[in-house]
């Protein structure tokens, strides 16, 4: 075969794998039909998967060693993930984010550019969304897109927010105002 066969069969293998994978992966995450796009918007979306699993291993865990029907309660704290974390906040505090993690929750968020991007793991809870949401708006955020995904009664929202002009709070007490609405159905801090 010459040269210019093998150079084309290898460009038609890699286009045909490339509309495999954007196939795989839902839209909001490829932005633009380019290959470096699709292999960007690919990499995001298994980092939402292994948060995912993480989460689910986590719970299986905390099931097994938790003799009573529910989970047993920590105490909440603001943290780092650790440096082979599969969210892909490696350095997050150094990127301007914060973790907040308890057994009810785990809320992440970090600045990318002049938004923020905010991740919550839980198990199912009825209006949680609509929540957090409320909580955004009162702290002066836009919602401009948020992806809600399943699995079984476990549920991870990935908000996408554009910071306002009248927004006075570090991500934080963000990550920590978000927390709260999951273990409280009154009043947050800040009185929000």
């Amino acid at each position: 075969m010459s040269h210019i066969a093998v150079e084309r069969n290898r460009r038609r293998q890699m286009n045909e794998h490339l509309k495999v994978l954007r196939s795989l992966t839902p839209c909001f995450y490829i932005k633009r039909g380019d290959q470096a796009s699709i292999i960007g918007g690919v990499i995001d979306f298994i980092k939402e998967l292994h948060l995912v699993v993480q989460s689910l291993e986590s719970k299986k865990k905390r099931k097994s060693l938790s003799p009573s029907p529910g989970p047993s309660p920590r105490p909440l704290q603001l943290m780092t993930p650790p440096p082979d974390s599969p969210f892909g906040f490696e350095n997050t505090k150094e990127l301007g984010g914060a973790c907040c993690n308890s057994s009810v929750a785990d809320v992440e968020a970090r600045i990318s550019g002049s938004n923020v991007i905010l991740r919550t793991i839980s198990r199912r809870i009825p209006g949680q969304v609509v929540k957090i949401i409320t909580i955004l708006e009162k702290l002066s955020f836009e919602v401009l897109h948020l992806n809600i995904s399943s699995m079984e009664d476990t549920v991870l929202y990935s908000f996408v927010i554009k910071i306002g002009l009248e927004c006075q709070i570090s991500v934080d007490e963000l990550a920590l105002e978000v927390q709260q609405s999951f273990s409280s159905n009154t009043g947050y801090i800040n009185g929000v």
